[in-house]
């Protein structure tokens, strides 16, 4: 049986257009559902996957922040190159920190961060993150135990040299989180171990938006868009967007 590996999406709806990113390790299925959802709402939605991900983790190890940071970009002028004029971004984890680097780097109607981190985990723990990763894309194409354990000790041979810049990325937008103006909606999950949830609280705390808000949902975990209060969180974002002051 053949995996089939998630690809970047862009549906197209209405007039005003919304650019949804995933989390370090995610793809765009972390998204999909809140795209479709915002398609049925006449709002148009891309999601692009960064480099190295939604592909066998040994081609992660080999990219960095600086491509993924590309990508992002890319996918903003995909959509104004499609005729967007006005764009909001959500994202998740790691595309939340991009969603407010993105506010300060290029004109954004509004910002949704989604259990966005502030705080810099060790190099140790995040490359955890990436062995943990490797092995379920390993299950997921269908992979014996034995062969997963074995690729797995070749995988680790093959350091990540670009933590310690992710590391850096995540410090950086911590630092001018107060040169976003744009309207925001920061999302924290309260049952999130992946981060440090206190990252929420500094978000709100430091955007000088004079239209922001947060919310905490009690009962979701780290991965928001595909938890239990997903259906709730479709309508926030949806009610978010709503409300911000669109010329079309």
């Amino acid at each position: 049986m053949k995996t089939v590996l998630p690809k970047p999406f862009t549906f197209e709806a209405g007039p005003r257009a919304v650019l949804l990113l995933h989390g370090f390790t995610g793809n765009s299925s972390d998204v999909r559902m809140l795209g479709r959802f915002l398609e049925k709402k006449g709002y148009s939605s891309h999601a692009p996957h960064y480099k190295g991900h939604g592909v066998p983790p040994e081609e992660l190890v080999h990219t960095g922040p600086e491509d993924w940071w590309q990508d992002v970009l890319n996918g903003y002028e995909h959509l104004k190159s499609k005729g967007y004029e006005e764009i909001a971004v959500a994202g998740l984890s790691l595309g939340g920190v991009f969603s407010l680097k993105l506010g300060y780097t290029v004109p954004v109607k509004g910002i949704v961060p989604m259990c966005a981190p502030m705080y810099i985990k060790s190099e140790e723990v995040m490359y955890q993150g990436v062995v943990d990763y490797a092995r379920e894309f390993k299950k997921f194409e269908g992979k014996s135990e034995d062969v997963i354990e074995k690729e797995i000790e070749e995988f680790k041979n093959t350091p990540m040299n670009t933590l310690r810049a992710l590391q850096e990325l995540i410090s950086d937008v911590r630092k001018n989180v107060d040169m976003i103006y744009s309207p925001t909606f920061v999302i924290q999950a309260r049952n999130d171990h992946m981060i440090n949830t206190d990252s929420a609280n500094i978000i709100y705390n430091e955007v000088e938006s004079d239209q922001k808000k947060i919310k905490w949902f009690e009962e979701s975990g780290h991965v928001i868009t595909l938890d239990k209060e997903k259906e709730q969180l479709h309508e926030d974002v949806y009610q978010f967007l709503e409300g911000l002051d669109w010329q079309v």
